[in-house]
């Protein structure tokens, strides 16, 4: 399975976006959301629902409840 941060990247560059653009949409520095898709830090509650509304997609993704396809890993 992969983890948030592989998961962040992989959406970040289907969209095209770098590091900086998504760190300027949610307004945190680029190093932040490099250390986010480095799995060395996690985003705060508020910023996650952010990036799920940015990329579309469920949290439960993200936080590894369910897979790619939306089955429920629980």
């Amino acid at each position: 399975m992969k983890t948030f941060g592989e998961k962040l990247k992989e959406l970040r560059n289907e969209k095209g976006m770098t590091q900086v653009q998504l760190a300027q949409i949610l307004r945190v520095r680029n190093t932040t959301v490099s250390a986010w898709e480095k799995d060395v830090a996690e985003p705060p509650y508020e910023t996650l629902r952010q990036i799920v509304m940015i990329f579309k997609i469920s949290a439960d993704y993200f936080l590894g409840l369910e897979d790619e396809s939306g089955t429920k890993l629980y």
